[in-house]
Order: structure tokens, then C-alpha cells, then sequence
């Protein structure tokens, strides 16, 4: 096993440090789910700093870990033993009525998990993450047309699923119609 020396090691600590909270959100936007974001991160992880001594560029860490967060997701979908049974509902909390925005918000997640996962991942990575087409692309290892494909499938399923007049996914639409 390769020696790291103390700047390797404090290099990726500050890594960590500084953007393990935009990590764990890109993995909890890829998977859907707050625990397994956090064991895909973890994993994710470990791959990077196993790999840390290799990395030519250390301004290119952060895009690195993006990149290894998409693709241990994607081969975790591959996996048969991933998927597991969904519930129909989610057992109701016993609780204050937050908001109507939290409510939209949540459908909304909702219908995204429910994307199927080159498409979740690419209005992720384009949208939450705020990555250009070129970027996203390069994170999900396939052409710029693809990104585009994806997303545009992506957005049409998300706008028929809550309507194409709800205002929910682009304020824009619920303005045509008033």
C-alpha cells in the first residue's frame, strides 16, 4: 500500500470538511433517500481517498468526487439486491401543518424520484447542481445530446405527471394560462 504523506491527507480532510455538506445533497438528490445519500457518500469517499495519490489535479478533486458519487449510484442501481419494495403511503406524522410550499415541494421530490435514474440524475446534475450540459455529460460519462435527451424526457414526464398549467415545476407555465 502506497504511503500518503501528511499534505495528501490534509488535502483531502479539507475537502471533506469544506464541501461534504454540497456532497451529501448532490448524493441525497441522486438516490432519493437521506440514509442511503449518506452510505453512498461514504462509499464515495472512500473510493476518492483510495484513489487520492493518483489524482493529477487537485483543484479537480471536488468534480472527481461528483463524478464517483454518480457513478457508485449508478452501479448501486444496477444491483439487483438494490431495489427494494415500495410502500403505497408513507405513515402519516402526527403534526403541525407546515406550509403549502413544503407540500409542493416534497410532490415534487416525489415525481423526481420516481424519474427513472439517467434521467433523475441528469435534471440533478443540470439543475440542482447547477452544472452546464458539458459538465453534466462528463459526470454521467455520455454525450451532450444525451444530457439533453434525458433532460428534455425528464421534464416532459415531471410536466405531465403535475400538469402542465401547476406552476409548480416552472412559474412561466402557470403565468400562460392567467
Amino acid at each position: 500500500m502506497a504511503r500518503r504523506s501528511l499534505d495528501q491527507i490534509s488535502a483531502f480532510a479539507d475537502l471533506v470538511e469544506a464541501r461534504s455538506t454540497a456532497m451529501l445533497r448532490l448524493a441525497y438528490a441522486v438516490v432519493g433517500d437521506y440514509q442511503l445519500a449518506q452510505d453512498l457518500l461514504q462509499e464515495s469517499l472512500v473510493k476518492v481517498y483510495v484513489a487520492w495519490p493518483r489524482l493529477r489535479d487537485g483543484a479537480a478533486a471536488e468534480a472527481y468526487v461528483r463524478r464517483t458519487i454518480v457513478t457508485t449510484a449508478i452501479s448501486w442501481r444496477r444491483r439487483r439486491s438494490f431495489h427494494e419494495s415500495p410502500v403505497e403511503a408513507v405513515p402519516e406524522e402526527n403534526g403541525p401543518d407546515d406550509s403549502d410550499r413544503l407540500a409542493t415541494h416534497d410532490v415534487l421530490w416525489d415525481h423526481v424520484r420516481g424519474l427513472p435514474p439517467r434521467q433523475r440524475t441528469a435534471l440533478v446534475l443540470r439543475y440542482y447542481e447547477d452544472l452546464s450540459e458539458v459538465e453534466t455529460a462528463d459526470l454521467m460519462d455520455c454525450s451532450t445530446g444525451t444530457v439533453k435527451s434525458q433532460l428534455s424526457a425528464a421534464v416532459d414526464k415531471l410536466r405531465e405527471r403535475v400538469g402542465p398549467h401547476s406552476g409548480v415545476l416552472f412559474p412561466e407555465d402557470q403565468a400562460v394560462t392567467r
